[in-house]
């Protein structure tokens, strides 16, 4: 590759403060909330015209309840949802054999009411930029360098807490940083789509009056005779139309109901390969992914019953990434954890979302589950080598494996306000988010209401 050199320039610095959050999604907003008051200064940045990340792209909240129907998703998170229930927002917790549980919730509505929450605790929210590179000095980040219309410029904090979902500011801070499988591949992404004008009744009559033609996987019928679902199957349907020609880039339809009667959104789409921190193979995926919801919607309409009048309605702003960079931390989360329901002194969230992997060739996933619920513990928010940085969500330190089953976004949320709890008792006793005394973090989110066990 070609180069060139670019001068030496002075950076004016744009704010100094105490906690710097980097990425509004939905382990962001909780990371913001959480190290808010006590005057704690704290500002949240984000690339896009908004906040809520994953919350505002058409997916469920998958996760808030265990195997058993418990929840085990509270505090912070549990709060997003009273305040979306409250607007008409968000469904209840719907116990879910597959996804453990489904909370449908209105995309736009999270948009307002995340804006809100931060209007409320004071926390300073800048859009549209994006983190060109990072301060680093020794074992201490400085703070970050952004990018945006404006030119460079850097923001200075006490702390950082990474919730980019890809570890960009983790990466760029020289933290190891890990892809996909043995092999490097990754979870394929989802462009989602809503459509309108679905018979929904017609719909449920197909599946629990003819489950041996419109089969579920593992999911009884009865789960679909009312309420909000997800449908996990129709294998036949989809075989019968790729023998008509019609190029469906998954083996199963997955099917979401929203929050008015007609409406339902589509995770159909399915593009192997795509590289999130790749600018040019995220929007490959774009382009390829909007092609196969031409595909995927002329299957629904023409082989699924209900679909034969419905109509596309809106399309996600971007596409859900399941898997890009995760960072080895202070202790790196295994399947085998997960899978033995196993229990750590200095846990700081639970989980109990299955290990889901979407494989990263063909268009098929595999699921294992958890017999309960696991722990995670606070050294998977801590990279091995820098003492005042946090990394929250998808791309804490997990395997490929583990984090099939950490990235759904209830899980994400707690590991963002364990974060952002983390920073503000770090600036409360002097001392760096790595050497936090665990208990004292573990007895403020007990008593601000999450659950760990």
């Amino acid at each position: 590759m070609k180069t060139i050199h670019e001068p030496a320039r002075q950076i004016p610095i744009r704010a100094e403060v105490d906690v710097l959050v980097v990425g509004g999604g939905p382990s962001g907003i909780m990371a913001a909330q959480a190290a808010s008051g006590e005057n704690v200064k704290v500002m949240l940045l984000e690339s896009r015209g908004f906040l809520g990340g994953n919350l505002t792209i058409g997916l469920p909240i998958l996760g808030y309840l265990n195997r058993q129907g418990k929840q085990i998703i509270q505090g912070l998170p549990q709060n997003l949802i009273d305040r979306l229930k409250a607007c008409g927002g968000a469904s209840e917790h719907k116990p879910c054999k597959n996804h453990m549980s489904l909370t449908i919730i209105n995309s736009e509505a999270v948009k307002d009411v995340a804006l809100e929450i931060m209007e409320e605790k004071g926390v300073e929210v800048l859009m549209y930029v994006f983190v060109a590179g990072v301060l680093r000095d020794g074992n201490q980040v400085k703070g970050v360098i952004i990018e945006s219309k404006a030119g460079r410029e850097a923001i200075l904090a006490k702390t950082v807490i990474d919730c980019t979902g890809d570890g960009d500011v983790a990466a760029k801070a020289g933290v190891t940083m890990h892809k996909g499988n043995a092999e490097g591949g990754m979870q394929p992404p989802t462009l989602m789509y809503q459509m309108r004008g679905v018979e929904m009744q017609k719909l449920r009559d197909a599946i629990v009056l003819h489950p041996e033609v419109y089969d579920m996987d593992v999911m009884p019928p009865e789960q679909f005779k009312e309420g909000m679902f997800i449908t996990v199957g129709l294998r036949t349907q989809i075989k019968e139309a790729q023998a008509k020609g019609i190029n469906i880039p998954v083996a199963r339809t997955i099917l979401i109901t929203g929050l008015k009667d007609d409406e339902i959104w589509v995770n159909m789409t399915r593009v192997n390969g795509v590289d999130s921190t790749l600018p040019e193979s995220y929007t490959y995926g774009e382009i390829t992914a909007r092609k196969q919801m031409q595909e995927v919607t002329r299957y629904l309409q023409e082989f699924v019953p209900g679909f034969e009048h419905a109509h596309v309605e809106k399309v996600a702003p971007f596409m859900g990434i399941r898997e890009s960079r995760v960072m080895e931390g202070r202790y790196v989360l295994t399947a085998e954890d997960i899978l033995a329901c196993r229990r750590f002194p200095d846990a700081i969230a639970v989980g109990g979302y299955p290990v889901d992997i979407h494989h990263a060739k063909g268009g098929d996933c595999t699921m294992y589950f958890c017999p309960e619920d696991y722990d995670i513990p606070y050294r998977c928010l801590l990279p091995k080598d820098i003492n005042n940085l946090l990394v929250a969500g998808r791309c804490s330190s997990m395997n490929h494996e583990a984090m099939a089953s950490t990235r759904v976004m209830s899980t994400c949320m707690a590991l963002g306000e364990a974060a952002g709890r983390a920073a503000r008792i770090a600036l409360r006793t002097g001392v760096q988010p790595a050497d936090v005394d665990v208990d004292v973090l573990r007895d403020e989110l007990k008593q601000t209401g999450a659950y760990l066990g």
